[in-house]
C-alpha cells in the first residue's frame, strides 16, 4: 500500500495530471473514475491505482492501493471515485482517418475550453465522425478535464494535431473533401446546404472564431440562424448542430 504523498509513483501521477509536457514526454495520461476506467482498452492500461474503500467495494478490480486520504488529495476530481489509471496515448495518421467509411471530419482551430473539446469528441462519436483534426493551439486532448468530458469517446474517435492545418486542409480538398465554415453573415443556412459524403466542418476559437487563412479555405460558408440578441453559439453546440445535420442527410439518402 502507498502511504506517503512523497511516493515517486504519486509524484509521477501528479505530473501527468498537471503538465501537458509530462504527458507528451511519457506518452501517457491519467483516466479517473469507474465509468471511464471501464471504457479503456485493456492493452492501453499501464498501471491502475485504487483507494482502500474502492478495493473493498470492487474486489474484482485489481490495482495498487493508495491510502484513502492520500488518494483523495491526489485526485483531480471534486468527488473521487477511488480509481485512476495511467494509460498509453493513442496516435493516428491522416491516412488511417481517411480510410474510415463514414467521411465526416471536424477541423478545430484554437479551441481552448477543455469542456468544449471533450464534448465535441463525444458528440462526434454520436454523429459518426471519421476523425477530428486540430491545430497546435487547440487544448491538450489528454488533459484531465478533456478526458472526463469525452465520457470514453477519446478511446474510439480518431484524432490528430497538425502543425500546418492549412496544408492539411489543402490535402483533404485534393482527396475530394468539401470544406464548410460557419459564418454569421453567410446567406446559406446550415440546414439548406447539401453535404456530400466527404464533408469537413471548420470550427474556430471560442472568442475569435476562425482565422482569415483557414476561413478562406472553405468551399462554402453556412450560417446558423440566431434569434434574439445572442450573436453566436457555444463552439461545441455549433459543431453538434452541423455534424447531426450532416448525419440526418446521410441517413435520409440511405433510406430512399
Amino acid at each position: 500500500m502507498i502511504e506517503s504523498p512523497s511516493n515517486p509513483k504519486l509524484k509521477r501521477i501528479r505530473q501527468l495530471l498537471d503538465r501537458s509536457r509530462a504527458r507528451r514526454e511519457e506518452d501517457a495520461f491519467v483516466v479517473e473514475g469507474l465509468r471511464s476506467f471501464r471504457e479503456i482498452p485493456e492493452d492501453d492500461i499501464i498501471e491502475v491505482f485504487i483507494s482502500q474503500s474502492f478495493r473493498k467495494d470492487h474486489p474484482d478490480i485489481q490495482g495498487e492501493i493508495i491510502k484513502e486520504n492520500i488518494f483523495n488529495h491526489l485526485s483531480d476530481t471534486q468527488n473521487p471515485q477511488g480509481i485512476l489509471a495511467v494509460v498509453r496515448q493513442r496516435h493516428y495518421t491522416i491516412e488511417q482517418i481517411m480510410r474510415s467509411s463514414e467521411g465526416l471530419l471536424l477541423i478545430l482551430e484554437g479551441i481552448q475550453d477543455p469542456g468544449n473539446l471533450g464534448t465535441m469528441l463525444r458528440v462526434g462519436e454520436g454523429a459518426g465522425v471519421s476523425g477530428i483534426l486540430m491545430d497546435r493551439n487547440t487544448a491538450d486532448i489528454y488533459s484531465p478535464k478533456v478526458v472526463r468530458s469525452t465520457m470514453g469517446s477519446i478511446f474510439r474517435v480518431p484524432f490528430l494535431y497538425s502543425s500546418d492545418l492549412p496544408d492539411l486542409i489543402l490535402g483533404l480538398k485534393e482527396e475530394g473533401v468539401r470544406i464548410y465554415s460557419s459564418h454569421p453573415k453567410a446567406e446559406q443556412l446550415y440546414f439548406e446546404a447539401e453535404y456530400p459524403k466527404k464533408t469537413a466542418f471548420l470550427i474556430g476559437n471560442e472568442g475569435r472564431g476562425l482565422s482569415d487563412e483557414l476561413s478562406s479555405l472553405a468551399d462554402e460558408r453556412i450560417s446558423i440562424p440566431m434569434m434574439g440578441k445572442t450573436e453566436s453559439l457555444n463552439a461545441a453546440i455549433s459543431a453538434a448542430l452541423l455534424m447531426y445535420q450532416y448525419r440526418t442527410q446521410r441517413m435520409k439518402k440511405r433510406s430512399v
